[in-house]
């Protein structure tokens, strides 16, 4: 009895024990559940859930003509959760079902893999019940269009355990056209062009998107996104047609002359607009590209197109006038121990107009070292009011060249400094610095400040608009102004005039040759070591200017053509010539019209033929009384339809008759009939190797050569 009561009571206290303890751990779990749930909760969050940024959609730049420049096209990678419980319903039926072809189908699109590799890839990771596989990154649009619709996965998102993400790759659609100056959104280079200098208008607000740490891999939250705020679209100055131009021109120079580099930069007069820039340098391999800005990022000795700027300084101080006479003294004179040529030897006295139609060098030389040799500070003060010191102010801040006019208190000034910077020596300063000095010559005396944006946009409404800003009211005295206007326009219309030959008698062209001397690998301007840079800058109509244009080459040492006029004057021609004549040309053109006596035929289906007919106003008859096809005599403006011998025989046995047709319609007439064709060449049927009439046999081949 005893022993049964200790039992008993061993039994009772390990009851109580077990009792006691679930009491602990259901009060424990209470405790956690109510009193440190929140804690809990937001620490499996912490480790599971958070948000990942989703990138707004990039704002788009366009030309002024409406094209796009540079824009996002939709990319997209696939996932599969091969845990997706619709896809695993059934003891995974729909994927046992459909992976065969849906590995077919994969290879076919992708063409990476072979059917079988893609089955097995897929099979292992349905096996490992991986959540985030990934399938494909960076997928087209029309590549996810074509995979909606395949096995399985058109069943959606649920049952098939496809999870697509959508992102935004950028591009140029005009590859080359203006590449560097609107630049390229890439994710691990800087930025450069319209691209960097617009950036933060360009790319948007960033949304949010809710993921959860499943397996290894994030997946998004239905419901937990934050929509991202699309950009805004930049439209540019640029006119493609214009920079096509300018582009096409600049390259065909440099490859036929194996330059090393050159820009060409159109701006509109009135405005200051940049409606084409064109930068080209020569890659290792021999093509070119845009490389670099040159037109705006580098600075360079500018050669005798500087001496404009000498030229306009000495006539508002009231030092010469273009009457005035200068002695050239042959063509070669020393200056303080240097010696300074012209490159046509032999010229005397002379007037400063045709001074400077000639370009001169010692002549401006002599000029501007007689006036200011004891004044410098005067020349440097006409430059510096010439912008010539002063940054661009164009769109493309980060990339434009600092230009460098020396003073007097610089340690390399010496007393050569300034007959050598008078022609275009001892300063640098970019293509565009030059153009604007043009430009401001031809907007009779206004300088306008350059720009590369006309508005901003968004959603399709404007939001913000950039206006024509003058940077020097007056750069002259409208004396001066008449004077230069004269010397720019004897350059091309002068007798010796360097641009002589570049004279068009439609339209005047005013503007200026130069061509420096530039040191090759920075070695110095020793004999072998010196390369040549062409330079033309002008404007167009020279009476009512509309575009001014800067031309800026480097040659190299194969270079068979150096001069200013030869190489960059050739390329200016060819771009006003071209906007002359889409633009500006008020010619008149008068067509006559007269009854053509020529006989033309043709043969094709009756309606389409009629269709014709009737939008070239021409006038027909048909005399076919049956049959879908006729053959078609054109003559003095008249159509006549007439019923072919042989070509209606659709049915049966007969070879047709379908010499003069097109191919498409030679194609549909005798694969109709049960013939197979081969065609070779291009344009009408000339000759077919079965003949008229004869019998042929279903399947039997007929080859067809064309015009």
């Amino acid at each position: 009895m005893d022993v049964k009561k200790d039992i008993l009571w061993r039994v009772y206290l390990s009851f109580l024990g077990i009792v006691i303890l679930g009491l602990i751990v259901i009060g424990k779990a209470f405790y956690i559940q109510q009193v440190q749930g929140d804690f809990w909760t937001k620490m499996d969050n912490n480790l599971h859930l958070k948000y990942l940024p989703v990138e707004a959609e990039r704002g788009t730049i366009y030309s002024e003509d409406g094209n796009m420049l540079s824009t996002s096209v939709p990319v997209f990678d696939v996932y599969v959760d091969f845990a997706a419980e619709g896809l695993r319903a059934k003891d995974g039926e729909r994927f046992k079902n459909n992976i065969d072809t849906l590995g077919i189908c994969l290879s076919n699109l992708f063409n990476d893999k072979t059917a079988q590799d893609y089955q097995k890839e897929m099979k292992l990771a349905y096996k490992n019940k991986d959540r985030y596989y990934l399938l494909k990154k960076k997928i087209s649009f029309v590549q996810y269009k074509e995979l909606r619709d395949f096995p399985l996965v058109k069943m959606g998102k649920n049952k098939s355990g496809f999870i697509v993400i959508a992102k935004d790759k950028r591009i140029n659609p005009y590859v080359l056209l203006a590449n560097r100056t609107i630049g390229l959104s890439r994710d691990n280079a800087a930025n450069v062009g319209l691209e960097q200098r617009y950036d933060s208008l360009l790319k948007g607000k960033t949304g949010q998107q809710l993921v959860r740490y499943m397996a290894g891999a994030y997946m998004p939250v239905d419901g937990g996104e934050v929509d991202p705020e699309n950009g805004k679209d930049v439209i540019s100055t640029l006119d493609t047609y214009i920079q096509d131009v300018a582009e096409s021109a600049l390259m065909r120079m440099m490859v036929g002359n194996n330059s090393l580099h050159g820009t060409a930069i159109v701006m509109e007069t009135a405005t200051g607009k940049i409606k084409a820039i064109a930068n080209l340098g020569k890659q290792p391999d021999g093509t070119y590209t845009e490389d670099l800005n040159y037109g705006i990022g580098k600075a360079t000795e500018p050669g005798s197109i500087f001496k404009l700027a000498t030229l306009m300084s000495l006539m508002e101080d009231k030092y010469v006038t273009i009457n005035s006479v200068v002695d050239c003294e042959g063509g070669k004179k020393n200056f303080y121990g240097l010696t300074i040529k012209d490159s046509h030897l032999g010229t005397g006295a002379i007037t400063v107009k045709d001074a400077f139609e000639r370009s001169s060098n010692v002549a401006f030389a002599k000029l501007a070292d007689q006036y200011y040799h004891s004044q410098p500070s005067k020349f440097i003060d006409h430059l510096h009011k010439f912008r010539l010191d002063t940054l661009t102010g164009i769109d493309l801040t980060a990339s434009s060249g600092k230009p460098t006019i020396k003073k007097p208190t610089n340690r390399s000034w010496a007393n050569t400094t300034i007959p050598y910077m008078a022609h275009g020596y001892e300063e640098l300063v970019t293509p565009l610095h030059m153009l604007m000095l043009y430009n401001a010559v031809a907007n009779n005396g206004k300088m306008m400040k350059p720009y590369l944006v006309s508005s901003i946009r968004q959603y399709g409404v404007e939001v913000k608009a950039m206006k024509p800003q003058i940077l020097v009211d007056k750069i002259c005295s409208d004396e001066t102004l008449a004077q230069l206007k004269e010397c720019l326009l004897a350059v091309v219309e002068g007798a010796h005039g360097t641009a002589r030959s570049i004279k068009d008698s439609a339209y005047q062209i005013a503007g200026k040759t130069g061509t420096a001397v530039t040191a090759l690998d920075n070695r110095g301007y020793n004999k072998g070591n010196k390369i040549y840079q062409a330079s033309f800058i002008g404007y167009f109509p020279a009476s009512q200017p509309k575009y001014t244009v800067a031309v800026v080459i480097q040659n190299s040492k194969e270079s068979k053509k150096i001069y200013g006029a030869d190489v960059s004057g050739t390329v200016f021609k060819e771009i006003s010539d071209r906007l002359y004549g889409s633009y500006l040309s008020t010619r008149k053109y008068i067509t006559e019209n007269k009854p053509d006596s020529n006989l033309y035929n043709y043969f094709g289906m009756k309606n389409e033929l009629s269709s014709i007919f009737t939008s070239l106003n021409l006038t027909y008859t048909d005399s076919g009384n049956s049959g879908y096809w006729r053959s078609a005599q054109i003559k003095n403006n008249a159509g006549i339809l007439n019923t072919p011998s042989v070509s209606n025989s659709t049915s049966g046995s007969v070879t047709p008759n379908v010499v003069g047709m097109g191919l498409k319609d030679a194609v549909y007439l005798l694969e109709n009939m049960g013939l197979k064709v081969t065609a070779t060449g291009r344009g009408r049927v000339m000759n077919q190797s079965l003949a008229v009439g004869t019998n042929f046999n279903k399947n039997q081949n007929i080859a067809l050569i064309l015009n």
